[in-house]
């Protein structure tokens, strides 16, 4: 598992320095830019962990582009963590507005502020406030994307409460830390094609990602790492593998290596 999460940390940083380029479709973290307007993204996520046997959380996602700088998401979470068979777990809604848009040849700067709200059916009793489909709560947050040609790079810094302490039963959720600091630091790099002749080609991206989490009361925090390969076929279709490997940490959570397996669609001037 750690020599697969070295031979992907390597091959970036190989194509990093050999390179001048990249794309900002980042796997596991959200860019500053934004969708097109008028254009919807649909997504299936699977994301699991092999123990004695495959346990998976499943989410469909539906993005729109209401305007150049604003955006809104909703997704559906389906999963068998914790009971023997699938089920639907919750929902979440998020908006991303762009503020920040500098242009220059071959690269741009944006800046952008998000929020995120997530109910769920089953809240799961730990450290970590996972609003991907465990977890009640809200976030909000502010991230800034660099272009350089082939390669980009994006940092975010957002705040999460726990909304679990309002949920009957569960009043004592997270050993009364129901906040936490959430920051990430996401690079990518195309590494094909050299060059573009038309919007036909295939694109393939490398990323590499850390997201790290805090609480602010317990000072309990833990530091991911997610190397990831991405396929962009016809500008339309996305598939996405990668794996989420724990650096460091005390935070007691649930799973702590992830996979993820992704398919996405875009649909351009649907109005």
């Amino acid at each position: 598992m750690i020599s697969t999460f070295k031979i992907a940390c390597c091959s970036f940083l190989i194509a990093v320095s050999t390179g001048s380029s990249s794309q900002e479709l980042f796997v596991t973290t959200e860019p500053a830019s934004n969708m097109p307007k008028n254009s919807i993204r649909v997504r299936l996520t699977n994301e699991g962990v092999n123990e004695s046997d495959l346990k998976s959380r499943n989410s469909l996602g539906v993005m729109y582009g209401l305007s150049s700088d604003l955006m809104i998401n909703a997704n559906a979470y389906m999963a068998d963590f914790y009971q023997r068979k699938q089920r639907i777990s919750g929902y979440s809604f998020y908006a991303k507005y762009r503020f920040l848009n500098v242009d220059n040849v071959q690269k741009h700067f944006r800046g952008a502020v998000f929020g995120q709200y997530t109910t769920v059916k089953f809240p799961i009793v730990h450290d970590e406030i996972n609003l991907a489909g465990e977890n009640n709560g809200l976030q909000g947050g502010v991230v800034f994307t660099q272009l350089m040609h082939k390669l980009a790079l994006s940092g975010s810094v957002s705040y999460t409460q726990s909304l679990d302490k309002f949920a009957p039963g569960h009043e004592m959720m997270h050993d009364n830390a129901h906040n936490s600091f959430v920051y990430t630091l996401s690079s990518g790099y195309l590494l094909f094609p050299r060059e573009y002749k038309n919007y036909k080609q295939l694109n393939t991206n490398l990323y590499l990602e850390f997201m790290g989490d805090s609480h602010t009361g317990s000072g309990r925090n833990f530091m991911d790492a997610s190397p990831s390969l991405q396929f962009i076929i016809g500008s339309k279709l996305r598939l996405d593998l990668s794996k989420r490997v724990q650096l460091w940490g005390n935070m007691e959570r649930r799973f702590k290596n992830l996979y993820l397996a992704r398919i996405e669609y875009n649909l351009f001037n649907v109005f």
